[in-house]
């Protein structure tokens, strides 16, 4: 099992291995993930672009498919423990907070089939997109996150505009006081 420093060492690799392959910001690779994106580096009150690629159901999506909603962008990868755990809370947050507009989005940065694993074991509620490091090198960066670190995650406001970023795992105090704001002023029972 891989930990938090494993995690951001193997996932470093990645980048720059991905990097180097990386011609521009739209790739697609032998499987047909397809990834487009013109958001430039995200910081916090800017106005994104676009990112659309395939999903796991098979579809193209782009962030303008949940325009209006409070959409956590999540970067994560099968052989990071941390990002494992925190899907685990994500599926939760997404059935407790989809009626008030909580749109999670997980950007898989890995092989398809293993994504479909994880997707299935932990019984993944959100659409989860593929990416292919070797063609989008830079997707991370453009997002804010320079270090290379996952989990990372974007949180885009109901203006469309990046609202929080936040490297490493979103436990419970960090989503209540960070993203469940943009949410409105109800709180369900968190029994």
């Amino acid at each position: 099992m891989f930990g938090a420093r494993n995690c951001l060492l193997i996932f470093a690799a990645f980048a720059v291995a991905g990097t180097a392959f990386a011609g521009s910001d739209t790739g697609r690779d032998g499987g047909g993930t397809d990834l487009k994106t013109s958001a430039t580096h995200a910081v916090e009150g800017e106005k994104i672009h676009s990112l659309s690629a395939m999903g796991l159901d098979g579809a193209t999506h782009s962030l303008a498919d949940w325009r209006g909603k409070v959409v956590v962008l999540n970067f994560w990868a099968t052989w990071c423990s941390p990002c494992l755990s925190e899907i685990r809370d994500f599926v939760i947050y997404q059935e407790q907070y989809k009626t008030r507009g909580l749109q999670i989005v997980g950007v898989g940065l890995d092989e398809e089939k293993k994504l479909r694993n994880v997707q299935r074991t932990l019984e993944i509620n959100y659409p989860v997109l593929v990416v292919d490091l070797k063609k989008n090198g830079t997707l991370m960066e453009s997002w804010g996150n320079n270090s290379g670190m996952v989990p990372y995650s974007v949180v885009i406001d109901r203006d469309g505009r990046v609202a929080y970023t936040h490297h490493g795992q979103i436990d419970r105090e960090t989503f209540n006081e960070n993203i469940l704001p943009f949410l409105g002023k109800a709180t369900p029972d968190l029994k």
